[in-house]
């Protein structure tokens, strides 16, 4: 039974629409600094927008909607990078009853005619010129399209020109007729096979998520007395994103934006924005550690990196069991040997997220146990979340003080997890979507007396927590009939620095496959690092010997948390990275499984064809010969 005595206070019911939250904190605390922009990535200086200001821009640009035309319900697009600019409109949208669809700006020519299509969309908002180019050459498809608004032509001046005759009282009485379940976004899901799906979301389903976080956890945004601070990086066009925008607006957090996610930019961003919350998805706080690694590699300082990252991962799982009630917590020499790495290593790693972070969330897909401990040692607890677009953002959330990593927490109150008799998760609450638009089909499959199947597999424990084990529709099963769920296998291969991007296969095949990407920052640095004598071509010989050997490694590292059944018998190293232009991720960064087995069937084929020693077995033994000697590298 869970302990009441833990369990956070409720939020607070919701009367309005979204916009409402910002108006109420304009008027009670005008001067609070709510949203933060730099002129360009190399500035160091950070513009403050306050509420007063930032409902003024989206009261502004709430009369130059309703000059154009934009009428309640209508469906409007926003196809563009995290900016300023797209939480002022999206809250100008939000304040005359429109719906707001977002798309993101890598999206083909195909994904953009087909969600603005599918949704109806009466208006989109793209960045550059480029994205007027791709809807442009699907209008003559898209006959309830009006308006075509670039941002970088100066779109939203023109707009707020164009509604300055429209009263006040006319945005007020738009906003003040939106009603909790009404619609608030179609969120079209990224579409790993066939085209996306539309889901819809109530104003009730995005801020229940937000306020029942705000109500249990806001204190954890920030140190007594200071106002949070989060840098907006992840994409609005994504739950999650929206999610991270709500929390800011809702909450009175202070809000940066920053469009682009290249290590340079990104990595300026956090050091002078200086956040005191990280809100990240898995391969973003991979590569941090990774990015960790390789320059303390290059400083000659790698062996102290890493035996302080094994301490950092002992002294946080020592807290953990002791935090639970299973031990006594880090004994005297791992506290002093935490306290040497603190000043020698453990701040400095800190410094470069800007110094301030504490806590952070991780959504998107599952965070290693490892890894998380790891941030936990070295100062950063970092929470793996858990929710998807038809729930409008996370369902979950750790309970303060009783944090257990490698799982994804408990159910947040008001919402309720149970797992069906084939592992599958089931989620009913507040949050839960309001159907696929256009597909009442879908939704009756997905819905079921409140309860909606999401596709995940996991497993609950005694106290309540979750803990994600894969996809469904993911699982391998291989030709002896043996289950296999890819996710963990790949989570532990991309901890090795070398390896950037891992997709087990396998499904009628005699064992478990791999293929593999390399991290080309990490490779060249490793190339770098071995130093080979000789002369051209024996030095590249014996490079890729030695290369092989290390993501052989690699493999086995990852095989030992799983049976020998479930292992990866066979591997291969691609040549290029899966990538959203190559169309082998979705433009939420997901790998599109089928895809990829489709794009390399050769090399897969190939893959168990080389060297393979298949022996007769009776019906039902698993094939045995498939050894280590077994690695393809190509």
């Amino acid at each position: 039974m869970r302990d009441l005595a833990l369990a956070p206070p409720s939020a607070p019911p919701l009367t309005g629409g979204l916009a409402d939250s910002l108006f109420e904190t304009a008027a009670e605390n005008p001067t609070l600094p709510m949203l933060a922009r730099r002129a360009s990535t190399a500035s160091s200086t950070w513009e403050e927008i306050t509420a007063v200001e930032f409902r003024d821009a989206v009261v502004d640009l709430a009369k130059g909607l309703i000059a154009s035309g934009i009428s309640p319900g209508q469906r409007v697009a926003i196809m563009a990078r995290t900016r300023y600019e797209w939480t002022v409109l999206c809250h100008a949208l939000w304040t005359v009853g429109a719906e707001v669809v977002p798309i993101y700006p890598t999206s083909s020519r195909d994904q953009v005619e087909w969600i603005l299509r599918d949704s109806g969309c009466v208006a989109v908002l793209v960045e550059d010129e480029q994205g007027v180019m791709t809807v442009g050459s699907v209008c003559a498809s898209l006959p309830l399209l009006r308006h075509v608004w670039q941002l970088d032509a100066g779109a939203l001046d023109q707009l707020v020109a164009r509604g300055e005759y429209i009263p006040l009282a006319t945005v007020d009485s738009m906003r003040r007729i939106v009603l909790p379940d009404s619609t608030a976004v179609i969120a079209y899901t990224s579409g790993t096979s066939g085209h996306p799906t539309g889901c819809a979301l109530s104003h009730r389903n995005l801020a229940f998520p937000c306020d029942t976080l705000l109500a249990g956890w806001g204190h954890t945004a920030a140190p007594p007395g200071e106002q949070g601070a989060v840098l907006a990086f992840l994409p609005f066009s994504h739950v999650y994103g929206l999610m991270i925008q709500g929390l800011c607006v809702r909450g009175g957090l202070l809000m940066g934006h920053e469009p682009d996610l290249g290590g340079e930019s990104l990595s300026s961003a956090l050091r002078t924005f200086r956040p005191t919350y990280l809100y990240a998805v898995p391969s973003l706080l991979e590569k941090i550690y990774k990015n960790f690694l390789r320059t303390a590699q290059q400083a000659g300082r790698g062996t102290l990196f890493e035996r302080a990252a094994d301490t950092a991962r002992d002294f946080a799982a020592a807290l953990e069991r002791h935090r639970l009630g299973r031990g006594p917590g880090p004994g005297l020499d791992l506290r002093l040997q935490h306290a040497l790495y603190e000043r020698t290593v453990y701040r400095r790693l800190r410094a470069a997220l800007g110094g301030r972070v504490r806590r952070a969330t991780s959504g998107g897909s599952p965070l290693s146990r490892d890894l998380s401990l790891f941030y936990e040692g070295i100062g950063i607890y970092v929470h793996d979340g858990y929710g998807l677009t038809e729930t409008g953002g996370g369902v979950t959330m750790q309970p303060f003080g009783r944090e257990k990593s490698g799982t994804v927490g408990q159910a947040l109150p008001g919402a309720e997890i149970r797992v069906a008799d084939d592992g599958e998760i089931l989620v009913r609450g507040p949050s839960v979507f309001q159907g696929y638009v256009g597909d009442e089909t879908a939704t009756r499959a997905a819905l079921s007396g409140g309860w909606l199947a999401t596709g995940d597999l996991g497993r609950l424990d005694a106290e309540g927590y979750l803990t994600i084990t894969g996809r469904k529709k993911d699982t391998i099963v291989t030709s002896s009939g043996k289950s296999v769920a890819p996710a963990a296998l790949e989570q532990r291969l991309r901890m090795h620095p070398l390896v950037h991007q891992a997709v087990v296969v396998g499904d009628n095949r005699p064992c478990v496959g791999a293929l593999i990407t390399l991290d080309p920052e990490f490779l060249t640095h490793w190339r770098a690092a071995l130093s080979l004598p000789g002369d051209a071509p024996t030095r590249e010989a014996r490079e890729e010997n030695a290369l092989r050997e290390e993501i052989a490694r690699a493999v086995a590292a990852a095989n030992s948390s799983v049976s020998r059944s479930e292992s990866i018998r066979v591997f291969r190293v691609l040549p290029e990275p899966f990538d959203v232009t190559n169309g082998l991720l979705t433009p939420s960064m997901k790998l599109r499984r089928d895809e990829i087995v489709r794009h390399y069937a050769l090399e897969i084929d190939a893959m168990y064809q080389s060297r393979s020693r298949p022996r007769r077995t009776p019906d039902h033994e698993e094939t045995t010969g498939w050894d280590d000697s077994d690695n393809v590298f190509r």
